[in-house]
């Protein structure tokens, strides 16, 4: 058993931008990011200012169809089609911020969808994700990885982590030379699939009896 990402030759990213600002420093980032990539693999961009969801309304236990509006349609077929997903969010209180959460809070509504199989065809894809913040400190984003991670280990899916840059004022980012040195290899890194942090000590002990430091 590999406990890195697989490289398919038809491998599709989809970036889901976000921020509550165009063009902002999260956006700059993932795009720095996404340059690095090869030509041949198909990029997809989506700006949830410019496809707003409704509030989510959880009919999951409910009788009658699940309404489907144009946006959510576009979005759910987007995250179906691709076999990696980034989450560009800057980092709001901590977190998500609400395009995002809400976006996140429709994989809910999906997973209940008769015959679409949610759960079953996002294992195994996955989940990126970029932020910019306010504070230097990157500890402070440790509420966002945990939600992102949990969200992966739940659907199966593997995680490569956060991309973190430094940046509030418009452009702010591209002075932070880390976090654009960070973006020219980031989506080379290895994406285990993810676990919660309760099954950590039993997958390092599975790794240890394989002989897999």
């Amino acid at each position: 058993m590999t406990n890195h990402s697989p490289r398919p030759a038809d491998r599709s990213f989809l970036f889901v931008l976000g921020s509550s600002r165009a063009d902002g420093n999260t956006g700059i980032l993932a795009r720095a990011a996404a340059e690095a990539l090869p030509a041949d693999i198909p990029q997809r961009w989506i700006d949830l200012n410019g496809l707003p969801l409704p509030d989510f309304q959880d009919g999951r236990h409910e009788d009658g169809d699940w309404p489907v509006s144009e946006a959510e349609r576009t979005l759910r077929e987007a995250t179906l089609e691709a076999t990696d997903i980034v989450i560009a969010s800057p980092l709001y209180w901590y977190t998500l911020s609400a395009h995002t959460k809400r976006y996140l809070d429709y994989w809910s509504g999906w997973l209940g969808v008769p015959g679409l199989d949610f759960k079953k065809r996002m294992a195994g894809r996955t989940l990126w994700a970029v932020t910019a913040m306010a504070e230097e400190d990157e500890a402070v984003a440790d509420g966002m990885v945990t939600t992102l991670n949990n969200t992966a280990a739940y659907l199966r899916m593997r995680f490569g982590g956060v991309l973190l840059g430094n940046g509030s004022r418009p452009g702010q980012v591209r002075g932070d030379e880390r976090a654009l040195a960070r973006a020219k290899t980031y989506f080379e890194g290895e994406t285990p699939l993810a676990v919660f942090p309760q099954e950590e000590h039993k997958v390092h002990a599975e790794r240890l009896v394989m002989g897999v430091s």
